[in-house]
């Protein structure tokens, strides 16, 4: 997983920096920015407890507008969420620490969406979809019923709405986890770890 999220973080700054030389006399084709906001996230799973909570994110991205009405979008983020296990969590999976319990849990992600950006109606707002590729570079040993409880990976989808103004730019969308990000391999429940956020993000366009 870790090799996969670096290959696609050196095709996405090698298509961007090809895209900038070819267009570098013609702004309107090619656009930076910085961005943060808030992260509800969750982690979706057995013996966790449910709900959105509040995190945050921050990243940059780029902007390729290929043709009229269409273009994509890379960007760079590290986000936050927090989770906390449930008051029977060694129970359920079995894993004689009471410790478990109750835990208060942060994950922390550097993630890479790859983004479709599509006009609607307007190149001020567009809609944005597409795959998103995590590296978890919190600690994964969060759990005293394994060394590792959590994968190192995460592939995500992502669909939301951009709404570009001269300079600032307004962002909504809504992430959902593909893959089971349980590594816990010694018990007994097979239920699946799957990480969900909505992000809301402000950010400055150059």
């Amino acid at each position: 997983m870790k090799k996969l999220f670096f290959a696609v973080a050196v095709l996405m700054i090698a298509a961007v920096s090809t895209v900038s030389t070819v267009n570098a006399q013609t702004s309107k084709f090619l656009r930076f920015g910085v961005k943060g906001g808030a992260n509800l996230g969750k982690l979706d799973g057995t013996g966790f407890q449910d709900g959105f909570k509040l995190g945050y994110h921050i990243g940059g991205f780029a902007q390729v507008n290929l043709v009229k009405g269409f273009g994509v979008q890379g960007e760079l983020i590290f986000s936050s969420t927090k989770t906390k296990t449930t008051d029977d969590f060694s129970e359920i999976y079995n894993t004689g620490n009471l410790e478990d319990n109750g835990k208060k849990i942060t994950m922390s992600y550097l993630s890479i969406p790859l983004l479709a950006n599509i006009d609607l109606g307007t190149p001020r707002l567009k809609l944005q979809v597409g795959p998103q590729f995590s590296a978890l570079v919190s600690d994964k040993k969060v759990l005293g019923a394994a060394k590792e409880a959590f994968k190192g990976g995460d592939i995500s989808g992502v669909a939301g709405l951009w709404l570009q103004l001269p300079i600032v730019n307004v962002s909504a969308r809504y992430v959902i986890g593909f893959n089971d990000v349980k590594d816990i391999n010694s018990v007994t429940n097979t239920s699946n770890w799957k990480n969900q956020s909505i992000q809301l993000g402000v950010g400055v366009s150059f």
